[in-house]
């Protein structure tokens, strides 16, 4: 019998995002030429920098009473991610900023896998970043998310971009309803990405639980793929699972296929310390190269 590939650690970031320190379950970073500090419960150890360097920082998020902001913070810039253009931007409503920069590793194979003419689907798509890099890589994306303030977003993103001849369709939809919808239509897709909430709501008021409905999603994914697909991609944040769970997931889901697993966390590293990682998610992904 074969061994098992090793659980994997893909270091994310770009340029324009600087994890700086992190520690005390908080995290300070830089969007491009802001530094904030927002809350990170996997952080369980101590700073490496004084305090000091944290009092640096322009926004501070406090779960309990939002974003603070010095004076002269933005509330909206730009970032770059190669040839692209991203919005930062600071809401009311949540701590995200509208990008997860420990998410670029699955860019570069999304960029890998495409081919002119593939069909992708993007499920949970939120501000739209991987559906984007796949559009500008050649992959012709359909992006579905169930909140209609993110697709807005992903738009603007779009905009920001220089990408609006690009052929996107963006989907304000209950992800677990589109995928049935597009089966039963004969739509099929050459690659699926998936990052799913760990608990959210839909539009029409239903209830998504990760560890309930994940599997039912994933084999309707398997139904809409096309008979030669070309990448699975399926990240969670979901403190309470593990990569190997992910991997045997789409071992099962895969087998027929052949192609190759790759099952891991992505972390970024601190530019105060190199050596310190912060581990933010897990994946699984599923590659026919």
């Amino acid at each position: 019998m074969n061994p098992l590939p090793p659980i994997q650690v893909a270091l994310g970031g770009f340029p324009d995002y600087e994890l700086i320190d992190s520690g005390r379950r908080c995290k300070l970073e830089r969007f491009g030429p802001i530094m904030v500090i927002r809350g990170e419960p996997k952080a369980w150890w101590e700073p490496v920098l004084p305090p000091s360097e944290w009092d640096k920082a322009q926004a501070i998020h406090d779960e309990d009473r939002g974003w603070e902001l010095r004076p002269g913070c933005p509330r909206e810039w730009q970032l770059r991610v190669d040839r692209l253009t991203f919005l930062a931007r600071i809401s009311d409503t949540s701590k995200h900023l509208g990008v997860f920069p420990e998410q670029s590793p699955h860019w570069r194979v999304i960029q890998k896998t495409a081919a002119p003419g593939a069909r992708l689907l993007n499920l949970f798509g939120y501000t739209g970043i991987a559906t984007l890099v796949a559009a500008e890589a050649g992959w012709v994306p359909t992006q579905v998310d169930a909140s209609r303030p993110a697709t807005a977003w992903a738009r603007a993103n779009q905009a920001a971009s220089r990408l609006t001849d690009k052929p996107i369709r963006w989907i304000i939809e209950d992800a677990v309803k589109y995928v049935r919808r597009e089966i039963k239509r004969g739509s099929r897709y050459d690659g699926i990405l998936l990052d799913p909430p760990a608990f959210g709501r839909g539009p029409d008021g239903n209830v998504w639980k990760v560890e309930r409905q994940l599997p039912e999603l994933l084999d309707l994914c398997r139904k809409a793929m096309t008979d030669k697909p070309r990448l699975l991609l399926l990240t969670t944040y979901n403190i309470e699972a593990s990569a190997l769970m992910l991997r045997n997931l789409l071992q099962d889901l895969m087998k027929p296929y052949g192609g190759r697993i790759e099952a891991g966390e992505l972390a970024l590293s601190h530019s105060s310390a190199p050596d310190r990682l912060l581990p933010l998610s897990i994946y699984a992904r599923w590659t026919a190269i």
